[in-house]
């Protein structure tokens, strides 16, 4: 399946060859070739060009006037490298390198001269084979070419031949794909480190509001691509994001439109290549942009080029990130002596020669001592990773040909077999480590770098590095000199930050830009979701605008309390009273008085009022499961027997003194099946069975309610939240409204039996209790609840006792007088007059 694709790879190398054959070919210039036992590729943009065809042939090198003098110190590298390896005692002993150098100005000569490095040693043929790993190139490994477009082209055909390729500039990541690009490797990190630097020095900062500006190339795609995904996945807006177009000159419409676009915010990131980038930033020159800030990808951080512009000075701070400077010690001897041999950059061609891509011709300008190009400190970053990528290579043949013992093997190297070694290379070269990972990428980080100007001249400021694995960025502040007037650090966020408390309501397109609303109460803004105010925990809450919650208190009516304490002394005073009425009537219990009141009865009524009051000890303290089965259902059964008795004396008293005259039989049938009795017996087992299925239904139990206050938690127990506490209620309720009822009819009785007046305080006060605690249970809900009801039962006890036992007790303690059979016989004398009469 390979061949036929080969084939075409051929006629590609077949079309070149025809494309240059109508000129004179020449020889190859001794400046871009060295022989040697084994040679080494090397592509250079010594030129640049935009690349212009019509039909296919190779764009030639020969009269374009751009001269790249990064691309030429780097082209002198390898070569310097080369020569200072092939001089070295201890690296390859016995063994030479040589190199063939190639002039790759455009795509379609850095085509032709990958091709070229795949042909035969002795011819211009590729030899294609089953297996492409078993083929013969000229070339055992190529160094670069530098940008990713030209890296592209030439990784996709060495991989095939698993060629090795060291690439000194290209950054891009899909390179760390070794699927694709299995031989490719590179001195230079990944464009993955590059963005995840700029967006940490983004949050260094707080520039969460930034513009985003990229090439229109594979390096400025990725990259811009790359940095809106990262800045996004950590809560970073992108308020604006245009391209350089590739053609691009500065003026251009487009250009213009995007600066003015980019002026809309304080802080600008420019991942763009060189000579784009200078174009960029010569129309925001014209457009006079200034006092902002600029971040600088690692292509044009070190641009001299970009720096000499007039008026560039101006356009505010500019921060980048440049690759971690190496040295390359003898490169700048190197060169000068090159220039004193008068050879200038190479000696020129003949004028008919149009060979493209391995020589520079004709119309290159000469260099002198004086006008040699400057060694920029990008080139020098750079020279050091073609310095880094040859020694690779040399560590690899000096393990592969068994070089340790002191004398190399001689013989054939297929590519395949260097490349495993070059994977396996671990050395310090001027003091930094040479090695690659399992994506081929070096072990090096970023310097941060910041612009700056002594008077006219432009210098760099190294402030702070960017590390792995993991990132570990650093910068020095101090070191910087913002364009701002108080050399403040610069904002740049679309939206202040709200207050502690705020949540943010996004109000675009852009999650940075919002408004500021603060937090209800019971929710609190978790720092991790800035934008949803989050609800407190259970037993938390928070007041409005808050950022945390607090633990709410748990409250219940204790012993201790004021209110407690009295209430306590009240039904402490209850229930001795309860205790001296039962003895004083005990001690009389044959007089009149105690006859006239029920007898035995009293007894029954005093010891139920006394159950009640007993009741009320069970509210007080933290609620447990006993006192709250206790609390309510035992003063509903206690007062239910109280009422029903009280309610049978007055019955009792209408039978005998209006029934039995009127309706005898009645009254009769009354004593027969002892009525009092039967009715005390059916309320309270009416009462008893309510409680019971009240319990059964829904035991009352220590319960926590959160919804009365915001800060508190009322412990307390929850039968008031039941259908049969309700119930019970309402029995009691019916039963006092009979003996109210009762009570009335009874009013017309002789004196001494005449309860109506007593009983009707009595309930009168039982209803004003509890409409009262019924409002406050409507209205209120916090731990004196428990207060109110005891204050309720307290009087609805205490107004039994005080209207029905009260005025005896005076008769017998004080008006001995009126507890005689005397009185009580001239008080029913007196009715029945009356009686009769009417």
């Amino acid at each position: 399946m390979l061949l036929p694709a080969f084939r075409l790879l051929y006629l590609h190398l077949f079309v070149f060859g025809e494309s240059a054959s109508g000129c004179q070919e020449t020889e190859m210039l001794s400046d871009f070739s060295l022989p040697g036992d084994h040679i080494l590729g090397g592509l250079f943009s010594i030129h640049s060009s935009l690349e212009s065809r019509s039909k296919p042939e190779v764009t030639s090198c020969d009269g374009v006037e751009r001269f790249n003098s990064d691309g030429y110190h780097l082209f002198q590298a390898m070569r310097f490298t080369i020569e200072e390896i092939n001089n070295s005692t201890s690296l390859l002993p016995n063994t030479t390198l040589g190199y063939e150098l190639y002039d790759v100005c455009t795509e379609s000569s850095n085509l032709f001269a990958t091709l070229s490095l795949l042909a035969e040693p002795q011819g211009r043929r590729i030899e294609v084979q089953r297996d492409l790993t078993r083929s013969s190139p000229k070339v055992v490994a190529v160094i670069g070419p530098d940008n990713t477009n030209y890296a592209l082209a030439s990784a996709a055909i060495l991989s095939a031949f698993m060629v090795p390729q060291i690439s000194y500039e290209a950054s891009s990541v899909t390179f760390s794909q070794k699927r694709d690009f299995p031989s490719f490797l590179r001195t230079i990190p990944s464009d993955e480190h590059q963005v995840e630097a700029l967006v940490h020095l983004l949050g260094e900062f707080g520039w969460h509001w930034f513009s985003l500006v990229g090439s229109d190339n594979e390096y400025g795609w990725q990259g811009a691509q790359s940095l809106r995904a990262l800045a996004t996945q950590r809560g970073m807006c992108i308020a604006h994001q245009g391209t350089v177009p590739l053609r691009a000159q500065p003026g251009d419409r487009d250009v213009r439109a995007l600066v003015a676009k980019v002026n809309r915010t304080s802080v600008v990131v420019v991942f763009s290549s060189r000579r784009l980038a200078q174009v960029f930033f010569e129309t925001v020159v014209q457009e006079r942009l200034r006092e902002k800030v600029w971040l600088a990808s690692e292509d044009w951080s070190l641009s001299r080029s970009i720096t000499r512009l007039p008026g560039v000075r101006g356009i505010g701070t500019v921060i980048g990130v440049a690759v971690q400077q190496g040295r390359v010690p003898g490169i700048g001897a190197f060169e000068a002596a090159y220039v004193r041999a008068e050879k200038g950059p190479a000696r020129p061609c003949q004028e008919s020669a149009c060979l493209a891509g391995n020589q520079i011709c004709s119309r290159c300008r000469s260099f002198s001592r004086d006008d040699r190009p400057e060694l920029e400190p990008f080139a020098m970053s750079v020279a050091y990773n073609v310095y880094a990528a040859v020694y690779a290579v040399a560590h690899g043949l000096h393990q592969l040909l068994g070089c340790s013992s002191g004398t190399c093997a001689r013989g054939p190297v297929r590519p395949q077999q260097l490349l495993e070694k070059i994977w396996q290379v671990n050395f310090s070269l001027e003091g930094n480590p040479v090695h690659f990972d399992p994506n081929g990428d070096p072990a090096r980080g970023y310097d941060i770098v910041v612009w700056g100007w002594n008077g006219p001249s432009w210098t760099f400021s190294i402030i702070g590095s960017a590390r792995w694995h993991p990132i570990r960025l650093t910068v020095d502040r101090a070191l910087i000199r913002w364009h701002t007037r108080d050399n403040q650090v610069p904002r740049s966020v679309c939206s202040e930050d709200c207050a502690e408390g705020q949540e943010r309501v996004i109000t675009g397109h852009h999650h940075c830009c919002f408004d500021c609303e603060p937090c209800r109460a019971g929710t609190f803004l978790n720092k991790s979701n800035p934008y949803v105010c989050q609800p407190c925990e259970k037993d938390q809450w928070s007041p409005a605008g808050s950022s945390a919650c607090f633990n709410r208190t748990v409250v219940f009516l204790t012993w201790r309390e004021p209110v407690s304490l009295a209430l306590l002394a009240a039904n402490s005073a209850l229930l001795l009273l309860l205790a001296g009425a039962a003895a004083l009537f005990a001690r009389h219990r044959h007089s009149p008085v105690v006859r006239s009141a029920g007898g035995r009865t009293c007894f029954l009524m005093l010891g139920s009022l006394a159950g009640g009051s007993c009741s009320l000890y069970c509210f007080f303290g933290e609620p447990t499961a006993p006192a709250c089965l206790l609390r309510q259902s035992l003063f509903a059964v206690c007062f239910t027997v109280c009422l029903s008795c009280v309610t049978v004396r007055s019955l009792q008293l209408i039978f005998i003194f209006k029934v039995a005259c009127r309706a005898p039989g009645l009254y009769r049938a009354w004593v027969r099946y002892r009525g009092p009795g039967v009715f005390v017996g059916l309320s309270c087992a009416a009462q008893l069975l309510l409680c019971v299925a009240w319990l059964a239904a829904h035991s009352p139990a220590p319960a926590k309610e959160y919804g009365r206050s915001p800060d508190l938690v009322v412990f307390e127990c929850s039968e008031g939240r039941s259908l049969g506490s309700r119930i019970g209620v309402v029995f009691i309720g019916l039963l006092s409204v009979v003996c109210f009822v009762c009570g009335y009819l009874g009013k017309d009785l002789p004196e001494n039996y005449n309860e109506a007046k007593c009983i009707t305080f009595s309930l009168i006060l039982y209803f004003v209790s509890w409409i009262g605690f019924s409002t406050t249970y409507s209205v209120y809900r916090g731990k004196y609840l428990a207060a109110a009801n005891v204050l309720a039962i307290l009087n609805s006890l205490g107004g039994i006792f005080g209207g029905y036992f009260g005025p005896k007790c005076y008769v017998i303690l004080c008006r001995p007088d009126l507890n005689t059979s005397e009185h009580f016989q001239a008080s029913i004398q007196d009715y029945t007059k009356r009686y009769s009469s009417a």
